[in-house]
């Protein structure tokens, strides 16, 4: 076996299906990994974070192989490998971790130190990540296997449910674990900044976590539309009411509980006069604005250190004019950084198995074939409230 195909970033604004290298049991750094084991893809998905690189929002090189995202099945198993066999179909967390630092130990595995020479944290087929080889492909090569890997308990079941599954690699445990950072709990009122998919599984989670309401905001109306369609309240940030007075409007009071941005760097600002100009601290101020005094604020969406597209100067190198002075006066609480999955994969994976969590339906999960990777990427870019998931070997159009 040593063919393989895979997601290149070409440019901005393209990329491709290429031929690439079979994965091997070897690290970026070119060292055996006999912790690893390798995978047949049996999904891996588009996300609004690659989505940052392909625009050329990022440093990230041309031909890079893209995907984070992975659910697969393991075809080859390292040497060092016990708890795993061939055969096993296993979600991917997207942070790459080590399992044996001090951040691993804590569950802080978005930070993990020995997986990326140049900073904390690692991940698949992402820019300054470690150089970890991406996932958006038919084959792909997990390290630190026994740690990495969530092996579901029963094939069969789990392929019955596996477009809900393929989100518990990233977007669902990222919108969860912005709800539990915001603070999330039975009555809450919520604000989420965001109708894209990590911003639906945030609201899929609130609903889990017991809110009594949640509201999305978006500047795009379909994605609005949709956001409806599966039972949340929404407002519409491209209408001249505020922010606040839009949130009074449906719950009496200008203020939520807790609030969520899943946004980030590339954000609009809100009127129809700045809904079409980037305010890359606009979600962040307006989210001090409508969250109570002493509330907590989750930020799950993605902001980076380097920005070489942005609109300002400061904002090139990750500088934001925010209100942080508000936020101090509110005593708020703020809660930034990468997801880390494994603190809460397992339980959202339960929570799917036993139909308490229907993630799917909430981010409009729409399969495509790996051929069809680069249309995908052109149609999430034009704002359609759909999460693309790749099928690289047709499991999911046989399991469905």
């Amino acid at each position: 076996m040593s063919g393989n195909r895979g997601v290149v970033y070409v440019g901005p604004g393209k990329v491709e299906v290429r031929s690439i290298a079979f994965p091997e049991l070897v690290d970026p750094a070119g060292r055996k990994a006999n912790h690893g084991v390798i995978l047949r893809v049996v999904a891996t998905n588009i996300c609004g974070s690659d989505q940052h690189m392909v625009r050329g929002r990022t440093t990230a090189p041309a031909g890079l192989v893209l995907g984070h995202e992975i659910t697969g099945e393991v075809i080859e198993v390292g040497s060092d490998v016990t708890t795993l066999q061939k055969g096993d179909l296993v979600s991917v967390p997207f942070n790459v971790a080590c399992g044996r630092c001090p951040m691993c130990k804590a569950q802080n595995t978005g930070v993990c130190l020995n997986v990326n020479p140049a900073r904390a944290g690692g991940a698949y087929g992402y820019v300054d990540m470690g150089g970890w080889i991406g996932g958006q492909a038919e084959f792909v090569m997990v390290p630190y296997a026994d740690f990495n890997l969530l092996k579901f308990p029963d094939r069969d079941r789990a392929m019955a449910k596996i477009r809900d599954l393929t989100c518990l690699s990233d977007i669902l445990p990222t919108g969860y674990h912005g709800a539990v950072t915001a603070g999330v709990g039975p009555g809450s009122t919520v604000y989420i900044a965001g109708a894209g998919p990590v911003g639906m599984a945030a609201a899929a989670s609130a609903r889990l976590l017991g809110a009594a309401v949640t509201i999305v905001g978006d500047v795009n109306p379909t994605r609005l539309e949709h956001a409806r369609r599966v039972g949340f309240e929404t407002v519409d940030l491209s209408e001249d009411a505020s922010l606040a007075e839009q949130i009074a409007g449906l719950l009496g009071e200008p203020e939520v509980d807790c609030a969520i941005d899943c946004v980030g760097f590339e954000a609009r600002g809100h009127g129809h006069a700045g809904s079409q100009s980037e305010a890359p601290a606009t979600v962040l101020n307006s989210l001090m604005e409508v969250t109570r005094a002493a509330g907590k604020i989750g930020i799950p969406g993605l902001y980076v250190t380097d920005d070489p597209g942005a609109a300002d100067s400061a904002a090139k190198h990750g500088s934001l004019s925010v209100r942080f002075g508000l936020g101090w006066a509110k005593s708020h609480s703020f809660f930034t950084g990468q997801t880390p999955v494994m603190k809460y994969n397992r339980n959202l994976m339960q929570a799917i198995l036993w139909d308490r969590l229907n993630i799917a339906e909430a981010v409009n999960v729409t399969v495509i074939e790996l051929d069809q990777a680069p249309n995908g990427y052109a149609e999430f870019d034009s704002g359609v409230p759909k999460k693309f998931v790749i099928d690289p070997h047709g499991s999911l159009k046989a399991a469905a």
